[in-house]
C-alpha cells in the first residue's frame, strides 16, 4: 500500500536557486545567503541544482556540495529538493545517492537528455537510478531542453512500480496533461509548475506548487499566490499572477538563467551575474530591456 505521507511537505513555491560564481568558482557563501533569503522571504522550499542553477556547467563535486550547503542552511525549516539528473545513468545514480545520503527531502530527476530514449527505456532508467533509495522522487519533464517527453502511461507504470515516486515538475505548455495526469494517478500526485506564465492556470487545475526561476526575484509574491489558491481565493491569486506577467515573460528574453541572473544582480540578490561557458551574461541591449521591465513592475523603486 502506498504511503500517503511520502512527499506531503512538497507543495507551494520551491524556487530553483541560482548558482553564484566568482572568478569562475562557485561562491558557496553567496549561495548560502541566497538560500537563507528564500526561506526568510517566504518560499515553501528550495530546489538545488535546477535548470536555473546551470547544473550542466557544474562538476559532480560542486553539485553535491551545493546540496549539502542547502540542507545545512535550511536546517529542516523547509524541504530541500535536490535535482540529481544527468545525461548519464552513472552520474544520475551517483548524484541521487549522494543527495539521499546528505539528507535531501526529495529528489527531482530530469529525463536523460539528447539520447531520446523510448518510454520503456525511461521506466527502466528511473527504476535503476532509484534502486535501494526510499527518498520521495519526482520526474523533471522539460522536453524543450531534453528532447524527450513522458507519457501518462509511463507515469502510471512508474507510480505502480515505485512507492516513493510522488510527482513531477511539468515545464510544458500543456494544461490538459496536468488534468489527465491527476485524473489517472490521483490528486495526491504532486505536479509543480515549471513555466512561469502558467503558474496560476496550472495551479487552478490542480498543480500543488511552483518551481519557477522568477522565485529568485520575488519569493514572497509567489508564496502568496500559492497560499491564495489553497484558500480558494482565486481572485487574489490571479491578481498576483497578473502582477508578475512581464517579469515571467522577461525570464525568457534569452536562455534561462541569463535574464534572471541579471535581474537578481540588479535587485541586489547577487553581487555579479557571472556564468560559465557556453552561457554568457546579458548583453547591454538585454540589460536595458530588463531594466525597463523591472521599472514598470515597480521593483527598482
Amino acid at each position: 500500500m502506498r504511503d500517503a505521507g511520502k512527499g506531503s511537505r512538497l507543495r507551494g513555491s520551491i524556487p530553483p536557486v541560482l548558482t553564484p560564481f566568482k572568478n569562475g568558482r562557485v561562491d558557496y557563501d553567496a549561495y548560502a545567503s541566497l538560500v537563507e533569503a528564500q526561506i526568510s522571504g517566504g518560499s515553501h522550499g528550495i530546489l538545488v541544482n535546477g535548470t536555473t542553477a546551470e547544473p550542466s556547467t557544474l562538476t559532480l563535486e560542486e553539485r553535491n556540495r551545493l546540496v549539502s550547503v542547502g540542507i545545512e542552511v535550511a536546517k529542516g525549516r523547509v524541504p530541500v529538493v535536490a535535482a540529481t539528473g544527468s545525461q548519464s545513468l552513472g552520474e544520475s545514480r551517483a548524484l541521487t545517492r549522494s543527495a539521499a545520503e546528505a539528507g535531501a527531502d526529495a529528489l527531482l530527476i530530469v529525463t536523460p537528455y539528447y539520447i531520446r530514449p523510448p518510454q520503456r527505456g525511461l521506466i527502466a532508467y528511473y527504476m535503476e537510478v532509484m534502486q535501494g533509495i526510499d527518498v520521495p522522487w519526482m520526474v523533471y519533464h522539460i522536453p524543450g531542453r531534453t528532447a524527450v517527453s513522458v507519457t501518462i502511461d509511463t507515469l502510471a507504470e512508474m507510480r505502480d512500480r515505485s512507492p516513493n515516486f510522488v510527482g513531477m515538475k511539468h515545464a510544458v505548455n500543456d494544461l490538459g496533461f496536468v488534468s489527465e495526469a491527476l485524473h489517472r494517478l490521483g490528486h495526491d500526485f504532486r505536479i509543480f509548475v515549471g513555466l512561469e506564465e502558467l503558474s496560476f492556470p496550472m495551479m487552478a487545475v490542480g498543480a500543488c506548487g511552483l518551481m519557477n526561476a522568477v522565485g529568485n526575484l520575488q519569493p514572497r509574491v509567489l508564496a502568496d499566490m500559492c497560499e491564495a489558491v489553497w484558500k480558494n481565493d482565486l481572485a487574489t491569486a490571479k491578481g498576483l499572477h497578473d502582477r508578475l506577467l512581464e517579469i515571467n515573460q522577461a525570464v525568457f528574453f534569452d536562455t534561462n538563467p541569463i535574464p534572471v541572473k541579471y535581474m537578481a544582480k540588479r535587485l541586489g540578490f547577487l553581487e555579479r551575474n557571472e556564468h560559465r561557458l557556453p552561457m554568457m551574461p546579458a548583453t547591454k541591449e538585454l540589460e536595458q530591456r530588463l531594466d525597463r521591465v523591472l521599472s514598470a513592475a515597480g521593483f527598482l523603486n
